[in-house]
């Protein structure tokens, strides 16, 4: 068994490259090398740029209102208690609603050594703003 207690790893900022807005990254984890996630919290309109994950990508909303999309698809309301699964390989985004922030906690398991292949950015248009 291995506890990693609240605040023994600092919160993050967002990469810029990866995110729009405001994003804050906390209690990352790894689970022997094949899962990868972490809580993240999107303020207003923050979102990611459009991504894929090779063994798909689970989503806990914890907090506040988001929004999510599948190429291809209508955007998405999110709310606490909504679990959002990404199929593997399917490119999609996810964050905040542009007046409310929002929190969820990010799951994945780990393929090839990565669990995220990033791509561009989600612009205003896409986003529906």
């Amino acid at each position: 068994m291995d506890i990693k207690r609240i605040g023994s790893l600092p919160s993050r900022r967002g990469p810029e490259e990866y995110f729009t807005g405001v994003v804050r990254i906390d209690a990352p984890f790894s689970g022997s090398g094949t899962l990868s996630g972490g809580t993240v919290t999107f303020e207003p309109g923050a979102r990611t740029a459009w991504h894929i994950h090779p063994r798909g990508q689970t989503l806990l909303v914890t907090a506040g209102f988001g929004r999510v999309q599948r190429e291809g698809g209508p955007i998405e309301e999110i709310r606490p208690g909504d679990v959002v699964w990404f199929e593997p390989g399917e490119k999609h985004w996810h964050g905040a609603a542009p007046d409310c922030a929002m929190t969820h906690i990010a799951i994945a398991e780990i393929a090839g050594g990565s669990a995220v292949t990033w791509m561009e950015k989600v612009t205003d248009h896409q986003y529906g703003a």
